[in-house]
C-alpha cells in the first residue's frame, strides 16, 4: 500500500520563502531558514537566521526596549483600538442625538426600559408630593402610590387600576396578591374617609 505523504508544515521547519543564503549572524555559515523583524519600526523588514540563531535573537527581543513607561502605556492604548482614533463619550462623530427609533427593537426592550424609568420618575414625584400630606395619610398614600393633594377622582381611578392588577382572582389566588389587595383596600378606605370628612377645609374632595 502506498503511504500518504504528509505535506503538513511542521513546527520549526524552515520558512519556504527563505532566501538561499547564509545566516545573518556574523560568522555563521548555516543556511538562513528563519526570519525575524529588524526592529519595532521595521516589522516587515527581516533578518534571516539559522534555527539556533533565530532562537537566540528571539530570546533577546524586547519590542518596548528604549521606550519610557508613558510611551509604552500610550502604545498599548493605541493597540487596543487598532490604532484608530477614538473620542470621549459625547464627542467626535458619535456626538449626535440618540433616538431609540434608530435601533431595531422587536422585543420592545428599549421602550420597556423607558417606561420603567418613567414610572420610577413618577414615583419619586409622588413621594415628594406626599411630604406635605397629613401624617396619618402618608403611609396609605404610599401604598396607593399617590401624592398630595389628591382629588377623589384621582383616588378612585388609582384604586380601580390597583384592584384590577392585584385582585387575587387575577393572580391565580396567589396569597401575596391577596395580602397586597387587602392593604390597598384599607389604604383606599382611609384616604377616602379623610377626603369625604374634609371637603371644605382642604378642598380635596370632589365627589364623583
Amino acid at each position: 500500500m502506498m503511504k500518504r505523504r504528509n505535506t503538513r508544515h511542521r513546527a520549526f521547519d524552515p520558512d519556504p520563502d527563505a532566501p538561499e543564503r547564509c545566516c545573518d549572524m556574523h560568522g555563521c555559515d548555516q543556511p538562513a531558514g528563519y526570519r525575524a523583524p529588524r526592529s519595532r519600526d521595521a516589522l516587515n523588514s527581516y533578518f534571516w537566521f539559522c534555527l539556533e540563531h533565530v532562537r537566540e535573537y528571539n530570546a533577546r527581543w524586547d519590542y518596548y526596549r528604549g521606550m519610557s513607561p508613558g510611551q509604552i502605556e500610550a502604545h498599548i492604548r493605541a493597540d487596543t483600538s487598532w490604532n484608530r482614533p477614538s473620542w470621549k463619550l459625547g464627542q467626535g462623530k458619535a456626538a449626535h442625538t440618540f433616538s431609540e427609533e434608530d435601533l431595531l427593537d422587536p422585543l420592545d426592550l428599549l421602550r420597556g426600559a423607558a417606561k420603567a424609568r418613567a414610572r420610577a420618575a413618577r414615583r419619586r414625584h409622588e413621594e415628594d408630593r406626599r411630604m406635605d400630606a397629613p401624617q396619618a395619610l402618608k403611609y396609605p398614600l404610599g401604598v396607593l402610590d399617590l401624592g398630595w393633594p389628591v382629588s377623589m377622582e384621582e383616588l378612585k381611578a388609582r384604586y380601580k387600576d390597583l384592584a384590577r392588577r392585584h385582585h387575587p382572582d387575577a393572580n391565580g389566588g396567589d396569597r401575596r396578591a391577596e395580602e397586597r389587595f387587602k392593604g390597598i383596600n384599607i389604604a383606599y378606605a382611609t384616604v377616602r374617609a379623610h377626603l369625604a370628612a374634609n371637603p371644605g377645609r382642604e378642598d380635596m374632595a370632589r365627589t364623583a
